[in-house]
């Protein structure tokens, strides 16, 4: 069963109406109980780092998500904010990330390679996948994304970034340690690329 973590950030509804038509159970989870039973979990989020990290701890979810992804090896996949605040920390505040991958989050404004270009990196960018991993199965060739965001995530060890898209430089858009995964861009509002790659987590 897929658990959706709703915090109060992202567009959870999109992501249960992408499975529905894909006839694959998910459902929203807005309590530690409702947890309960997750074999699959994708972390979303939009807005601030900090914020993030306060409402994930306000919901009292934050303990048990560390027992499933930690203890249990339960597969999770964060989108967007979802994604940063698996990094230990981020140029955009000043609280510890879930630091599940050993990553830092960078302002593309601090970032050489963007400082003529405009912000936030927002639209569709093509992704390319390093190797071969299950989460970009059947998507030979090119494959595009919608992102939105100023910050990127910068993995302390290269070999956990997964894809990479390009705005002024390579930057990491997809990442992996093991059972934790994580995506910059929406596959929500990604037509059919996204809604691929939703259905190959739950294929995981």
């Amino acid at each position: 069963m897929i658990h959706i973590v709703d915090y109060g950030l992202g567009n959870i509804r999109a992501f249960v109406n992408v499975y529905r038509r894909l006839n694959i159970e998910a459902r929203t989870a807005e309590t530690a109980d409702a947890l309960r039973g997750a074999t699959r979990v994708i972390l979303p989020g939009v807005g601030h780092f900090d914020h993030a990290m306060d409402r994930l701890q306000s919901s009292g979810m934050r303990e048990p998500l560390e027992d499933l992804v930690r203890d249990r090896q339960v597969p999770v996949l964060g989108i967007c904010v979802g994604m940063q605040i698996l990094a230990a920390s981020s140029d955009e505040g000043t609280r510890p990330g879930l630091g599940w991958i050993d990553a830092h989050v960078r302002a593309f404004s601090g970032w050489a390679p963007t400082q003529t270009l405009p912000m936030p990196h927002m639209g569709w960018n093509d992704v390319t996948p390093r190797g071969k991993h299950p989460l970009f199965a059947k998507m030979d060739g090119d494959c595009r994304f919608y992102f939105l965001h100023s910050y990127f995530f910068e993995c302390r060890d290269g070999d956990d970034v997964l894809a990479e898209a390009e705005y002024g430089a390579p930057f990491a858009c997809a990442v992996r340690r093991g059972n934790v995964m994580g995506v910059q861009f929406h596959p929500e509002k990604s037509h059919h690329f996204g809604t691929q790659l939703l259905q190959n987590f739950a294929e995981l």
